[in-house]
Parts: structure tokens; C-alpha cells; sequence
């Protein structure tokens, strides 16, 4: 495994433990700074929303420039970020935080996917995207209750300095390791790779078709996800504090299925991703069936993860050949994921606040994400047919 991927994995648990640990600190934060539960509910909705709008609009305004020293750069802009929500005297402050810090997410996992694929065969390019991804998804597992123990024990400014730290070591090993060749494809010479050649490779239909495949299969599952602590609790019977081991759960998932995803994806993308669709959308309806049991809940929580997170490497792939591994294509399909999220929780809450149960929102995941697999074979259909012509 090249050096560099793992550099590149460091600046992914970084740059998700940002994402995640702000959970379980926030009536810590919320208590230090007086503010109420909706307003701290804020920091991460506020996170949510920059990286949406943020993959977008740092990818563009990078475009042309060489990917190491942007990646560098992006990983100092994490630093910065949680430096200053360490240091945030007050709320608005800690916002800018998290701004600042959730501007560099997308663009990151963007640019970097394309440069983690460079540093392999062609054959393995899923699989070196898994490599970087894994970063996220350990600090999916680890994040709530990293930022729970050290919050606890020296308080949540602590957390937020440890972070800071990770991102300083990153942003070294990224230095170091990535090779310079890694960010200059032979596809985007001089000024090819420049905002206008980039507009026109997201012309593609195929882009689109998949950018839609990736918000709707994030969307049915993290809408699943946002309320599956009071399905457990509501529903299933466990207790408030078996939701953390739950989670873990969840969180193992997402490691298995982001391996497994990207070796399959080498191996055979389009059917890969089919199958993990049908699956997802399968794992759901039976969920919602059987969250009255336990032990059926535990496995299908586990599954939840694995077969939510099995199809991001062969997306993230699937999207930026079909954008002639140009990096709008590649944030952007991080800024359409955080879309699907947002989707998602909103129709999940909708279906609870029409007074259809805790399972409901498990129903409604299934329904997304049959629709993305409808939109996966729909652009399988249309890539064989290219090929055929």
C-alpha cells in the first residue's frame, strides 16, 4: 500500500472526527457557551450545509492548480478551524468554526479520491478510494465517544485541540508521503484541468445520472440513521445507554462495507453497485419489520453500515470517469451525498410527525434508496449501451 494513501487516510479521520465528535459534546458546548439546544443543534446542521455548498465552491475556485499543495492546503484549512473552535470565546465564533474547519471536508474527499487512485494500478482504483475513505469511517466509530471520553474527563475545548493535532500530522504526512506526480494525470495538462473544461465535462449525462444514484442512496440511509436511537429505544426496547454500543455497530458496518465495496467495484463496478442497492434497500424494509427483536436489530444495524457504505468507492469512481477524472465531478458528488442527508432526515421526520411510528423513517429509507437503484440501472443501461455503440 503506497505511503501516500495512508497519509491521505490520516487527513480523512480528521477530518471526520470534525464531522462526528461535535455529537456527543454538545450540552457540553451548548452549557459553555448559553446558548439553547436548537442553536447548538446549529453547529452541526451549519457543518452539514458548508460542506454541501463548500465541495463545490473551493473545488472551482482551485481548479487548474496542482492537487498536492491544494490538499495541503485544505488540511491546514481543517487545522485552522478547529483551532479556532478550541479557542472560541463565544457562539458566533465557534461557528466560524466550523465553518471554516467543514470548507475543506468535500474538496478534500474530492480532489483526494483522485489522487489516491493516481497512486495505483487502474484496477485497484476503488479500492485505493476505500483506503482513503477508511479514515471516515474509523472516525464514524470512534468520534462520538472519543469526543464523549476527553470532553469528560478535560472538557470539550480538549477534544477540539486533539483534533487539532491530528490535523497538523496530516497535513506533514501528506507532505511528505503524497508524491507530486500523484496530483498531475496525464488527462489534465496546463490549464485542461481549469473551471470551463470542468463545467463542460458535468454536461454528462452519466455524471448526473450518478451524482442522483449517490444523494439517494446517502439520503434512504442516513434518514434511517438520523432517528435510529428512537427506534432502539421506542421500538426495539434497549436503553439509552445501549444506543452508544449500537452505534458502534453501525459504525463497524461502515468500515466492512467501505472494503468490501471498493474490492467488488474493482472487480465488476455497475453490478457492485446494483447489488449493494438491492441490499440496502432490502436491509431497510427488513428492518422496519423486525426492530420489535433485538437480536435481529443488532445484525440489521450492522448490515445498515455495511451495505450503506459499500457503494461510495465505486460512485465516487463511477462519477469522476464518467467526468474524465476532472475533480468537479468528485466534490461534487460529496456536496449531492450531503443533499441525500438532508433529504432524508427531512422526509424521515415527516413521516414520524404524521404519526407513523419510529419504524417509519426505516420505510422511507427503503423507498429512497430503491429509487437510486432504479437510477443505478437506469445509468448502467445507458454506460452499456455507450459502449455498445
Amino acid at each position: 500500500m503506497p505511503a501516500g494513501l495512508v497519509a491521505l487516510a490520516l487527513g480523512g479521520f480528521g477530518i471526520g472526527l470534525t464531522e462526528f465528535v461535535i455529537a456527543g459534546l454538545l450540552p457540553q458546548v451548548g452549557r459553555s457557551l448559553a446558548v439553547s439546544e436548537a442553536a447548538a443543534g446549529w453547529l452541526i446542521s451549519g457543518y452539514a450545509l458548508t460542506v454541501a455548498v463548500g465541495a463545490i465552491a473551493v473545488t472551482a475556485a482551485t481548479a487548474g492548480l496542482p492537487r498536492k499543495p491544494v490538499l495541503t492546503g485544505l488540511v491546514v484549512l481543517f487545522v485552522l478551524g478547529n483551532l479556532v473552535s478550541a479557542l472560541a470565546p463565544n457562539y458566533p465564533v465557534m461557528m466560524l468554526g466550523r465553518v471554516v474547519a467543514a470548507l475543506c471536508h468535500g474538496s478534500f474527499f474530492g480532489i483526494g479520491s483522485l489522487v489516491a487512485r493516481r497512486m495505483v494500478a487502474p484496477e485497484r482504483a476503488s479500492r485505493a478510494v476505500a483506503v482513503m475513505f477508511a479514515g471516515l469511517t474509523v472516525a464514524n466509530v470512534l468520534g462520538v465517544p472519543f469526543g464523549a471520553l476527553v470532553g469528560e474527563r478535560w472538557g470539550w475545548r480538549a477534544t477540539f485541540w486533539a483534533i487539532t493535532g491530528i490535523g497538523v500530522v496530516a497535513v506533514l504526512a501528506i507532505a511528505a508521503l503524497v508524491p507530486e506526480w500523484a496530483g498531475k494525470p496525464e488527462a489534465e495538462t496546463g490549464t485542461a484541468g481549469a473551471l470551463s473544461a470542468q463545467i463542460r465535462a458535468m454536461r454528462s449525462r452519466q455524471v448526473w445520472l450518478t451524482l442522483t444514484a449517490t444523494a439517494l442512496s446517502y439520503g434512504g440511509m442516513f434518514g434511517a440513521f438520523s432517528y435510529l436511537a428512537y427506534t432502539f429505544t421506542e421500538v426495539t426496547g434497549f436503553s439509552d445507554t445501549d444506543v452508544a454500543w449500537l452505534l458502534v455497530v453501525y459504525g463497524s458496518g461502515l468500515v466492512a462495507g467501505n472494503l468490501v465495496g471498493g474490492r467488488a467495484a474493482d472487480r465488476n463496478r455497475d453490478r457492485a453497485l446494483i447489488a449493494s442497492l438491492t441490499a440496502l434497500t432490502a436491509t431497510l424494509a427488513a428492518f422496519g419489520l423486525l426492530a420489535g427483536s433485538p437480536a435481529a436489530s443488532v445484525i440489521l444495524t450492522f448490515l445498515l453500515g455495511l451495505f450503506g457504505f459499500a457503494p461510495v468507492p465505486g460512485l465516487i469512481t463511477r462519477v469522476t470517469d464518467a467526468a474524465h477524472g476532472l475533480p468537479l465531478a468528485a466534490s461534487a458528488n460529496v456536496s449531492a451525498s450531503n443533499v441525500g442527508n438532508a433529504l432524508g432526515a427531512w422526509l424521515g421526520g415527516l413521516a414520524i410527525s404524521a404519526g407513523l411510528g419510529y419504524t417509519a423513517p426505516l420505510y422511507v429509507g427503503s423507498a429512497i434508496v430503491l429509487a437510486g437503484l432504479l437510477t443505478m440501472l437506469l445509468t448502467a443501461h445507458g454506460a452499456a449501451g455507450q459502449e455498445g455503440q
